[in-house]
């Protein structure tokens, strides 16, 4: 029997993202006990061979790694420590937190594990729902070199790890990342208003395009959500705020000024506090048609 097939997970946190995760590494012949808050996310899992537990501690007490994909900070501090999983885990484990997290937040969990002979890894991931289910996803590892090497097998199935640097590390990568989508989606919303008032279709504008310098996968799939309008989340837009918020502070921290990521924070606080935080972040394209007056049409 191989080590992967030996080898005891757990995952905390089976929704959007967690779920197609936990069943690629169930794929790949791991043994994975699962707890999500709601647990009608976690039962369909148990039908591709997961394990269901009642809570966080229940999942965490035989495992050899725990992976985590839960919504913000306090929610990974709440599972861990407040819910028991840290407790429950024995001395060698090793906690993968896969959510994007603010890192100092990351860097303080890794010592308060690291008291306790746990180790930890933040080790965020982009790629979205399409990712997760493919096992593309980018993987961006903070923590100890040597421990993100030990868990190779864990991270293939789900994509491509790059250990990046020390603890938290990995989070202010895939802050970086979060700015660059944003970025990026509210200039592709911002070309498809323009191309259609200016009398082009959306649609052929982005097949034109595709290729040449302004390519990217933000082109590729929010571009054609935008063009299909069809926003249900992958990424929704509540949880790009956050990590917007989050950049915001640590380049305060920094002293940087970061007048790109400003405006498009400050367009996603303003979609976000429409009530539309549930929706796509490719759905910052409504707000930028409500406030030129605009409702775009959908293309053939």
């Amino acid at each position: 029997m191989t080590e992967k097939a030996t080898r005891q997970l757990a995952f905390l946190g089976t929704g959007l993202m967690g779920a197609p995760m936990t069943r690629r590494l169930l794929a790949a012949g791991f043994a994975v006990t699962v707890w999500n808050r709601d647990v009608s996310k976690a039962e369909p899992l148990a039908a591709a061979g997961a394990r269901l537990a009642n809570s966080p501690a229940e999942a965490a007490e035989d495992a050899d790694v725990v992976l985590t994909m839960l919504s913000d900070g306090p929610a990974v501090e709440d599972v861990l420590f407040a819910k028991g999983a840290a407790d429950a885990l024995k001395k060698g484990a090793v906690v993968i937190d896969t959510s994007s997290i603010a890192p100092p937040i990351a860097r303080d969990h890794a010592a308060r594990l690291a008291q306790v002979g746990i180790a930890h890894i933040d080790a965020p991931v982009s790629g979205g729902v399409v990712g997760a289910e493919a096992g593309t996803l980018a993987i961006m590892a903070g923590g100890d070199a040597y421990i993100v090497e030990s868990l190779a097998e864990v991270f293939a199935p789900l994509g491509r790890v790059t250990h990046v640097g020390p603890s938290g590390a990995g989070q202010i990568c895939k802050l970086a990342n979060q700015q660059i989508v944003a970025i990026t989606i509210g200039a592709v919303a911002e070309a498809m208003m323009l191309v259609e008032a200016g009398g082009a279709s959306r649609q052929k504008f982005r097949e034109a395009i595709r290729g040449g310098f302004a390519e990217s996968r933000i082109l590729d799939l929010h571009g054609q959500r935008m063009v299909d309008r069809r926003f249900e989340p992958g990424g929704p837009s509540r949880l790009q705020l956050k990590d917007l918020n989050a950049v915001a502070a640590m380049a305060e921290t920094y002293g940087l000024t970061l007048p790109l990521t400003a405006d498009i924070r400050q367009a996603f606080d303003g979609f976000v506090a429409d009530g539309n935080g549930d929706l796509d972040h490719s759905a910052l394209l409504l707000h930028l048609e409500k406030h030129n007056h605009r409702k775009g049409a959908a293309d053939d």
